[in-house]
């Protein structure tokens, strides 16, 4: 695919929780700037696979890398802060407005004084869409525009890597696109993106690679056309045949 070194790397990595083998033997590099679908049934491991890469979940077996460094108890904090995470359900504070949201990790965390966050955070603002929002409380705002304000903020750290776990499955389906036409912007922008994902038209658009997963393994990593128009396994052409005939 490339010669630069991967970003995100899984030598043999396995999660159990409990006797469930949730992720099972994984291999997988992703390269900077990539953008990478996951996708599959329920249950298949997806959210656990890209939780294990910014250690929300801690891998029971093999090693992960993020760039050349292995992922460790030790420096989690320190590999996050490269990270951004776009949870499915916002986990916005309630208590905060939507510019203060986003301002709160790089004034603790990057230690930006408060007048530079808050004009970054403007910036973002009307970047997703939400110019004229800053002083909003997440009560004020739509589902979509929650999770916009979200995107907002996991892009304030000016991460490397952004995760977006089922980006939009708590959505109103006419809130749907507002939050997919940001996140395929920002798949233009060179940024290395791991989406969770049942938008099955989004992935198409905007993946530079599809990993389809069944039962904890990844059971095909293909360009998103050469998956799209003939998937190799039973079991994905299984899956797409569900979806499309929808």
């Amino acid at each position: 695919m490339t010669s630069e070194n991967p970003i995100i790397t899984f030598n043999a990595v396995d999660k159990y929780f409990g006797n469930l083998h949730i992720l099972k033997n994984i291999d997988l590099r992703i390269y900077p700037g990539e953008v990478v679908v996951l996708c599959g049934p329920s249950g298949s491991g997806k959210s656990t696979l890209l939780r294990c890469i910014n250690r929300l979940e801690a891998a029971t077996g093999g090693k992960i890398y993020i760039k050349d460094r292995e992922l460790g108890e030790k420096n989690v904090r320190e590999i996050r802060r490269n990270i951004g995470f776009v949870f499915q359900s916002f986990n916005l504070y309630p208590h905060l407005t939507a510019k203060d949201n986003i301002t709160l990790a790089p004034i603790l965390v990057k230690r930006l004084s408060r007048p530079v966050a808050d004009e970054e955070a403007i910036a973002l603002l009307a970047r997703v869409g939400l110019a004229g929002h800053e002083n909003k409380y997440p009560q004020q705002l739509s589902g979509g525009q929650q999770q916009r304000v979200a995107i907002a903020r996991a892009l304030a750290m000016r991460p490397e890597i952004l995760l977006f776990d089922e980006p939009t499955s708590a959505l109103d389906p006419e809130m749907i696109q507002e939050v997919l036409d940001v996140i395929g912007g920002l798949a233009t922008e060179g940024i290395t993106m791991a989406i969770v994902t049942h938008e099955m038209g989004f992935a198409r658009r905007v993946a530079d690679r599809i990993l389809f997963l069944d039962q904890g393994e990844i059971v095909e990593s293909r360009t998103a056309e050469e998956f799209f128009s003939g998937p190799v396994s039973g079991r994905a052409s299984e899956f797409l045949g569900k979806i499309f005939s929808h």
